[in-house]
């Protein structure tokens, strides 16, 4: 019995190769990867004072869908920063950081972290129940439902990201309540 050719592949245009020798366009991947739901994260971190008799320190947080478990044995977690920003900066130079899952209640809180020309972090920590965390200092989300602590072990360069692997010092799940909020095809989401 004879075998069905393959469907012909479109033609690789110019157009299609704008942007990436691979062929790839920075549109046609963000389309393609639109369509991985992920778990929203905030990401948060104390940045200490730059002096002893200065100002106390700020918190610092980010939104991200980049997270992911890496290890059991031992346990350790991913997430990606876009270099140069404020979170890739800070730990780089403050190895202490924390992860709040957030629940689909906390669809505010990643929206007011992901927003670009922000106003200050210790504004936006304002009006949020959290707690400080034990091991490293930085804010864990009330309501969230997962809370981990880390320490930075490696980082890695990996294109216009920055790839920080951390060992999970503590990890809580103080939050039965609801489903996880998802980022999905540009949106954030929630199941069912």
């Amino acid at each position: 019995m004879p075998k069905t050719p393959p469907a012909a592949l479109p033609p690789i245009t110019a157009s299609a190769l704008a942007g990436h020798a691979e062929g790839v366009s920075n549109d046609e991947f963000r389309a393609a990867m639109s369509r991985l739901a992920a778990g929203v994260v905030l990401v948060t971190a104390f940045e200490p004072p730059l002096a002893p008799d200065g100002p106390k320190g700020e918190d610092v947080g980010m939104t991200a869908t980049a997270f992911l478990s890496v290890s059991l044995d031992p346990p350790l977690v991913l997430v990606s920063l876009r270099t140069g920003a404020r979170m890739d900066d800070l730990l780089d130079e403050q190895p202490l950081w924390a992860v709040s899952v957030l629940s689909e209640s906390q669809r505010h809180i990643a929206g007011r972290f992901a927003m670009k020309g922000r106003i200050s972090d210790r504004l936006l920590f304002e009006d949020i129940p959290y707690v400080r965390g034990e091991a490293t200092g930085a804010p864990l989300v009330g309501g969230a439902l997962a809370q981990l602590e880390c320490r930075t072990e490696q980082r890695v360069e990996a294109g216009d990201h920055t790839l920080v692997i951390g060992r999970v010092l503590t990890a809580r799940v103080p939050s039965a309540e609801g489903g996880p909020l998802l980022y999905f095809r540009g949106r954030y989401r929630q199941l069912g």
